[in-house]
């Protein structure tokens, strides 16, 4: 959406998890499959989270309460504290209070996932008048 926007000169955008379990691994092959049908190619390698995303980026946000209290816990002080966001403050369409794992819930699940990041990017874009 911000390529689409001519905006990709402006943006950092990157993607952690919580966890250093599947550290240095492609994203799951079903999401790429379902991704790469919506348009997107996933290249990204995992990583956990580091002290320092906190203080680079401007958002940080986790996709359930589980996350953003595991993210809060991590953040080093009330600075950085202030940028981390749950995901469905941005939702414009989607009805949710956050964003289910889809690893068990199908192909119906990675679908509904990528509607409800599509829908929340949106959001994030005309929260901030981009």
């Amino acid at each position: 959406m911000v390529d689409e926007r001519g905006l990709a000169r402006d943006f950092e955008i990157d993607s952690a998890g919580l966890i250093d379990y599947h550290e240095g691994e492609q994203a799951d092959p079903r999401m790429r499959a379902h991704a790469s049908r919506h348009g997107y190619r996933i290249t990204h390698l995992s990583r956990p989270i580091r002290t320092s995303d906190f203080r680079h980026f401007d958002l940080i946000i986790g996709m359930d309460d589980s996350n953003i209290e595991r993210l809060h816990r991590l953040s080093p002080d009330l600075e950085t504290d202030a940028k981390i966001h749950q995901i469905s403050e941005y939702f414009t369409d989607v009805r949710a209070d956050h964003v289910p794992d889809p690893y068990y819930g199908g192909s119906e699940g990675f679908e509904r996932v990528i509607e409800m990041l599509e829908d929340a990017c949106q959001g994030i874009l005309l929260t901030f008048n981009i």
